[in-house]
């Protein structure tokens, strides 16, 4: 990323993760997703959208049905089937059988299915192909898991932003992957390349249709990275039309136009991602960039002042901000930006246990406990769990050492 000291006019990302671990993670709270809301959007919108303007002629929304092909994102072979029954068949029990089918894709005696973020595809691309990102390997999970009688969804995932140290350009990251709720009321997230868990902000269960317009999406951003707009709008425009109240989708269309020199159309576009979402970052920062590319300062003055406004009532600006505090050893300053991340967040347990640690820092032994024992409380990962009472643990024997 370069730096810069404005926003850059960017798509939003792929729905790609980082390379970290594969895993299968038991949740704690079953209302710990939540719905996505769908205001006044339809297909009626999306088919009254401007034409894309090309060399020598012009793209209709018409042509998205006659020039694209559709693949069937969850559709199992014979092969698939017989995995699936070798694997899970014998086994009654849904959380038995759950862990052996993900034993099988991810063990090198199973599938061994292994990460890389460009590799696109349905499930039965990915069953052969054994390479998989996060998108492909929840289409691959999905399917297999739904074969073997599991209720498996699709996982939408928004992680932290990141803010570089030279111009605090933010970097917003989105993630999918899968959960899958057993007859006991229980929760298992399922991921190839899991974030860490203090970096999810939050998630929520996407349909099938929410799913398949981000493969689309994918294809739509790999084509405009390849200079090749038309394709590029095809898939966005497809995406639209079946998920038509995502605004990060939006962002991307208005992406598309303003390559292709369409200002008005990008422009609208972008409000129109600020209409289904007002906090819609990449929305604010491209609208930035395009009125000042036009010599709107005006226009672009209001939206400076919204990116910054959204920054300073972000948390996790307020947290990166401790968090290079703390790795100057400037715990104090990290306490004063932390005590903002929380009062942005009360309940966020991530930001919870980090203040908690600074209080530690600080042999501050009381507030330390208390913001601790609180984020165990709010915690919904026992790996999260697990974590934060060692820590209690080394601040209660520290309170008793400092009795002494």
């Amino acid at each position: 990323m370069t730096p810069s000291t404005e926003p850059a006019a960017v798509p939003v990302p792929r729905s790609t993760a980082r390379s970290w671990r594969r895993a299968l993670a038991p949740l704690v709270l079953a209302g710990a997703l939540v719905g996505c809301a769908s205001p006044g959007v339809d297909n009626r919108t999306i088919s009254q959208l401007p034409p894309l303007q090309v060399a020598g002629g012009t793209l209709t929304v018409a042509d998205v049905a006659n020039r694209l092909t559709r693949p069937e994102l969850l559709a199992v072979d014979e092969s698939m089937r017989a995995f699936v029954a070798s694997y899970t068949g014998d086994q009654r029990n849904s959380r038995v059988r759950l862990m052996s089918l993900h034993q099988a894709v991810r063990g090198a005696a199973g599938l061994d299915m292994q990460y890389s973020p460009y590799a696109e595809g349905s499930a039965r691309e990915v069953f052969h192909s054994g390479v998989a990102n996060c998108l492909s390997y929840a289409n691959l999970f999905v399917a297999l898991a739904r074969e073997a009688g599991l209720s498996a969804n699709y996982q939408w995932v928004e992680v932290r932003p990141h803010w570089s140290r030279v111009s605090e350009r933010v970097q917003v990251s989105l993630h999918v992957n899968v959960v899958v709720r057993l007859a006991d009321g229980s929760r298992y997230m399922v991921d190839i390349d899991p974030p860490p868990s203090r970096d999810i902000t939050r998630a929520y269960e996407l349909t099938d249709s929410d799913a398949q317009a981000l493969y689309y999406n994918n294809i739509a951003m790999d084509a405009l990275v390849n200079n090749d707009v038309e394709t590029a709008w095809l898939y966005a425009v497809n995406a639209l039309f079946l998920s038509p109240a995502n605004s990060h989708l939006w962002v991307n269309l208005g992406a598309i136009y303003r390559y292709s020199g369409q200002h008005q159309e990008a422009e609208r576009s972008y409000l129109q991602a600020l209409e289904l979402d007002a906090t819609e970052y990449s929305a604010m920062t491209n609208l930035v960039v395009l009125y000042g590319m036009e010599g709107r300062e005006e226009d672009r003055a209001h939206w400076l002042a919204r990116v910054a406004s959204h920054r300073q009532a972000n948390p996790y600006y307020h947290a990166w901000q401790g968090d290079e505090a703390a790795a100057a050893d400037n715990w104090a300053a990290a306490l004063d930006h932390y005590n903002q991340a929380v009062a942005l967040a009360p309940t966020d347990s991530h930001l919870l246990f980090s203040r908690g640690v600074i209080y530690y820092q600080l042999n501050e032994f009381d507030a330390a406990t208390a913001d601790i024992e609180k984020a165990i409380e709010m915690a919904t990962l026992y790996s999260d769990i697990a974590q934060y009472q060692l820590q209690l643990e080394e601040v209660r024997k520290a309170r008793l050492a400092g009795a002494w």
